[in-house]
C-alpha cells in the first residue's frame, strides 16, 4: 500500500515536471514567443495612425519658429491715466472688424490709419489729435521704448526714415490698427514679422 501510495506521488511529480517544462519552452523558447492575450494589440494599432499623424503635423524642418518676443516678454506697464487709457483700448477693440476705407475716420464709413486714431481719442476723450500718421509721429508726449509701453500709446511703422502707419497699443505686444484698402480694423503683434522689421517707434498722448 505504501508502494503504490509512493508510486503514485512519483507519477504526479513527473507530470508536474513534463508541465513545467512545456510552460517554460512556451515562454522563453526563441522561435516561438509567447503569444498576447486577445485585444492586447488593439490599442497599438489604434495608436500608431495618431502617433504618424502627429509626426505629420510636425512638419519637421518646415515647421515656422515664431518670432521673439512672446506675450511673457511684455511686461505690464501702468498708464499715467488707467480710466483714459482702459476707455482708448476697450474703444479700439470694439472697432475691429471694421472697413478699411482711405481718408475714413468713421464707424460707418470705414477707417485708414490715422482717421482710427482720430476718432477713437475724440469719440472717447473729446481729444482732438493730428490728422496723419507723420504728424502724429511728431505730436506732444514722449517718445517710449517698445518695453515701456502702456495701454493707449501710439505705435509708428515706415521705412526709410518715414512714418506711413499708426496703431494703438492695447497690451501684451499687441496694437489695433487699419492697415490696407481691402482689410479691416484688425488686431496684431509688435513682433510679428512684418511689423518689427517696419516699427519705427512709440509715443505717449495720455500723461
Amino acid at each position: 500500500m505504501v508502494g503504490a501510495v509512493g508510486g503514485g506521488r512519483g507519477l504526479r511529480r513527473a507530470a508536474c515536471r513534463r508541465q513545467a517544462v512545456a510552460v517554460d519552452r512556451t515562454a522563453h523558447y526563441p522561435d516561438k514567443p509567447r503569444p498576447a492575450p486577445a485585444g492586447a494589440l488593439r490599442p497599438l494599432g489604434l495608436a500608431l495612425p495618431v502617433v504618424l499623424l502627429v509626426a505629420a503635423c510636425g512638419g519637421g524642418d518646415r515647421v515656422r519658429t515664431p518670432p521673439p518676443g512672446d506675450a511673457t516678454a511684455w511686461p505690464v506697464v501702468a498708464p499715467e491715466d488707467p480710466a483714459a487709457a482702459n476707455a482708448v483700448m476697450m474703444r479700439a477693440l470694439s472697432l475691429v472688424g471694421t472697413p478699411y476705407r482711405y481718408g475714413g475716420s468713421t464707424p460707418e464709413g470705414g477707417f485708414d490709419c490715422s482717421g482710427l486714431v482720430n476718432y477713437v481719442y475724440r469719440d472717447m476723450l473729446a481729444l482732438h489729435l493730428p490728422r496723419t500718421s507723420s504728424q502724429l509721429a511728431d505730436y506732444q508726449g514722449p517718445r517710449i521704448r517698445p518695453k515701456e509701453l502702456a495701454a493707449a500709446d501710439l505705435v509708428f511703422f515706415g521705412s526709410g526714415g518715414r512714418v506711413t502707419h499708426v496703431g494703438i497699443y492695447v497690451g501684451e505686444g499687441r496694437f489695433v490698427h487699419a492697415p490696407s484698402t481691402g482689410g479691416t480694423v484688425r488686431l496684431d503683434r509688435l513682433d510679428g514679422p512684418y511689423w518689427r522689421d517696419h516699427y519705427t517707434g512709440s509715443r505717449r498722448v495720455l500723461e
